[in-house]
């Protein structure tokens, strides 16, 4: 099959360390979901958590998946000195991370 066409999806799963208060989880999501207001090739936000019934999370409790017109727009933004920044202070307060950019596929 060939590549797809199209956006490219940035995939983040997130398990925060248990010493980070639910006060601190909801400012760093604001923080995430405002980097689309900050950060051009960011087209859109979302995130939720895990609510699996089968188990197979391996710790993960959060996603965090963010829209981009090409891989250079994910390039880009991975470099952008805001997200750099903030990316930091996030990574910081987790305990496991894994991230995964995708073109979305049809068969």
């Amino acid at each position: 099959m060939e590549e797809a066409k199209g956006p490219v999806k940035h995939v983040l799963l997130a398990k925060f360390k248990d010493d980070v208060t639910q006060e601190k989880i909801d400012e760093l999501i604001k923080g995430y979901a405002n980097l689309v207001n900050l950060i051009e090739p960011m087209k859109a936000f979302q995130w939720g958590k895990d609510v699996s019934i089968e188990n197979l999370h391996h710790g993960f409790t959060h996603i965090f998946e963010s829209t981009f017109e090409s891989k250079e727009a994910v390039a880009e933004y991975v470099g952008h000195p805001i997200h750099v920044e903030f990316a930091n202070m996030f990574l910081g307060s987790l305990d496991k991370v894994l991230v995964i950019d995708y073109k979305p596929t049809s068969v």
